[in-house]
């Protein structure tokens, strides 16, 4: 028995032994946590424990097509960034209520996985407001739509309700990627630069905050954006606070520094939107930034020890209706060109520029360039001009049927939002009634934003939101029939909080209240509508040109063309849209967006290479106001954004 019990004791021991042997050997395999953080004692953060200043670039997913994203994202890193930075944009995810969408360019995921293969980690600005530049900063057009009355970015219980649901979608998909979590994430933004908002909503930031850390919890560091003049309404209890602003005098940047020290008595310097060139309005040049006073900036904060991002380091494009508009001050009203080239290090085709490589030599004084060579521009080519034809006036019977969502009886006019439309034209038609006086002024209580106006579809002038103007002289000769196409283009990003489109108020005829209107919608966001059309027009080309030569020419028109290519000539490109007016244009149903060159800045349309195809390839333009006689489109190898200007 003794000896039994003695070889019990034995092999518990033994077991005992091994037990330990076998939690040592775990003990030294096991992967230490992974932590980004903030160490306030130091002013500084730490990855893993160790200091980590950084230089990062923003690149907006949703402005390039997936295909190009890892190209793009490679000469980042080769640049010598280690950083990322992008918006989430609710619209793009969100277009309808309850439905989401994270496929092709909205694949957030395909982007950060593709981030980090490239070995850039990466800062997420899910917003829900990100401005960016975007039609309603971001924002789905249908909150406005569900909620007449929400107050966007503060306490409102509707608005709380749709980002609790959003964030349950978005952030629920985020979590992996969060740097403690094993992914490349770590920053996530709480809001976008809140200090400039009216609101000043105390209440709700702390909300969303909250909210937000409710996913992020320890696995990322929250951090606000905010220029250094609005830090009151715009810092967080608990939140790191950044700053954003552009080249500056080196007493400007440490005035920077001191104020947001007033409010962040500790923690890292960081400016994370640091301006390497600026956004551009239609009617106005394009914004240039010259390099050397970047450069002498960006030194100044890297040995001030700050981390810096630019913004924009890659820019991109703002396809189909997706460029939003600033307000410039009360009642200002400034569109935003279809391009976001943004004179930024990378060009809107994402080639490096001269910028790129004197921003990249700088860097390798400070940071340790990676072994990855910088991608050489990709070829452009020139290719044959093209005469687009005619098929069709927007109001004309095919026109309608093809191109119309809806149309429906109304005794006053309604928005675009009430009528549950984002994008492209409404038109609203009524009688005018008879009155002895010759001319008769056409007033416009409230429109947004531009207004072709036709009397027995005839164009007889414009109404301009942009250029505040708001009425228009009529005779009597011209009939009584009142057609009014009213173009969105495009939501305030920045100012103005809920910005409805369409005509908003009375329409005046004299003194007296026009009523009893017939309004169709042409949200032209499914192109299986234009290809309905241009199928009709093949079948019966004359049907629907009732019109004369001179209605053609100003519009509402669609013309349409086709042209053949060999795989020796799917390059990049650029349309030049000299000789037209204003519209947009669509290749292979693609939307490449608005162009305008009747007053400029951009000129030509950048048209990448994967919307082309190797044979028959179909462009579609909606012309509004001046078709050039023969329809002629040019393509060049280089693109022009100076316009008349230059």
């Amino acid at each position: 028995m003794k000896k039994i019990l003695l070889c019990i004791s034995i092999a518990t021991q033994l077991y005992a032994l091994l037990a330990e042997g076998q939690q040592t050997l775990s003990a030294e395999n096991e992967v230490p946590p992974r932590v980004f953080e903030i160490d306030y004692e130091n002013n500084r953060f730490l990855m893993d424990g160790k200091n980590f200043q950084f230089i990062g670039g923003s690149f907006h997913y949703f402005r390039a097509l997936p295909e190009t994203w890892q190209r793009k994202l490679r000469t980042m890193r080769a640049a010598g960034l280690q950083v990322v930075t992008t918006y989430v944009e609710w619209s793009l995810h969100n277009p309808r209520d309850g439905i989401y969408d994270f496929t092709g360019i909205a694949d957030l995921e395909l982007f950060i996985k593709l981030a980090a293969q490239e070995d850039l980690y990466v800062i997420l600005r899910p917003g829900p407001y990100i401005c960016a530049e975007r039609d309603l900063g971001g924002f789905p057009y249908w909150l406005l739509h569900k909620y007449p009355d929400i107050n966007l970015r503060t306490y409102d219980l509707n608005y709380r309700h749709e980002v609790t649901k959003w964030y349950q979608v978005l952030m629920t998909k985020m979590e992996k990627f969060l740097y403690g979590n094993g992914g490349p994430i770590i920053m996530v933004q709480v809001e976008n630069e809140y200090g400039s908002y009216f609101a000043c909503d105390e209440k709700y930031r702390i909300w969303l905050r909250d909210e937000t850390s409710r996913y992020v919890k320890d696995k990322a560091v929250l951090f606000t954006n905010d220029g250094p003049g609005v830090l009151r309404c715009g810092k967080i209890p608990n939140v790191l606070a950044t700053l954003d602003f552009g080249e500056s005098p080196n007493s400007t940047i440490d005035s920077n520094w001191r104020t947001l020290r007033r409010y962040q008595p500790a923690g890292p310097l960081m400016n994370s939107e640091y301006y390497p060139g600026w956004l551009t309005h239609w009617q106005e040049e394009m914004q240039r930034v010259p390099v050397q006073p970047v450069l002498d900036s960006l030194e100044k904060m890297i040995l001030d020890g700050a981390s810096v991002n630019f913004y924009m380091f890659y820019g991109g494009t703002n396809f189909g209706f997706t460029a939003g508009a600033n307000e410039g001050g009360p009642g200002r009203y400034d569109s935003d060109v279809t391009s976001y080239d943004y004179d930024a290090p990378m060009d809107e085709a994402g080639d490096p520029t001269e910028k790129y490589f004197a921003i990249r030599k700088l860097i390798s004084k400070y940071f340790p360039l990676p072994n990855v060579p910088v991608p050489n521009p990709l070829p452009k080519i020139k290719l044959p001009d093209i005469n687009l034809k005619p098929i069709s006036i927007i109001f004309n019977p095919n026109g309608r049927r093809y191109l119309a969502n809806f149309t429906k009886q109304s005794n006053l006019p309604m928005s675009f939002e009430s009528l549950d439309q984002n994008s492209g034209f409404i038109l609203y038609e009524t009688k005018l009634p008879r009155i002895n006086r010759d001319p008769v002024l056409l007033k416009f209580a409230d429109l947004r934003d531009r207004a072709y106006i036709y009397v027995n579809r005839r164009f007889v002038g414009i109404i301009s939101r942009e250029n505040k103007i708001y009425s228009i002289p009529l005779s009597l000769s011209l009939g009584d029939e009142l057609q009014i196409l009213v173009e969105n283009e495009g939501r305030i990003n920045y100012g103005l909080a809920n910005d409805f489109k369409g005509i908003l108020g009375n329409v005046y005829y004299d003194t007296m209240v026009l009523v009893n209107f017939t309004i169709t919608g042409f949200p032209l966001d499914n192109y299986v509508k234009m290809e309905e059309l241009i199928t009709a027009y093949k079948t019966n080309p004359g049907d629907d040109l009732t019109l004369s030569a001179e209605s053609l020419k100003a519009g509402p028109a669609v013309f349409y063309s086709e042209f053949n290519l060999d795989r020796n000539q799917i390059f990049d490109t650029y349309l030049d849209s000299t000789g037209w007016g204003k519209g947009i244009v669509f290749i292979n149903g693609f939307n490449l967006g608005r162009y305008w060159p009747l007053v400029g800045p951009q000129i030509t349309i950048y048209v990448p290479r994967e919307v082309l195809r190797v044979g028959v390839n179909k462009i579609a333009m909606i012309e509004l106001q001046n078709a050039p006689d023969a329809g002629l489109v040019t393509f060049s190898n280089r693109p022009n954004l100076d316009g008349n200007f230059y």
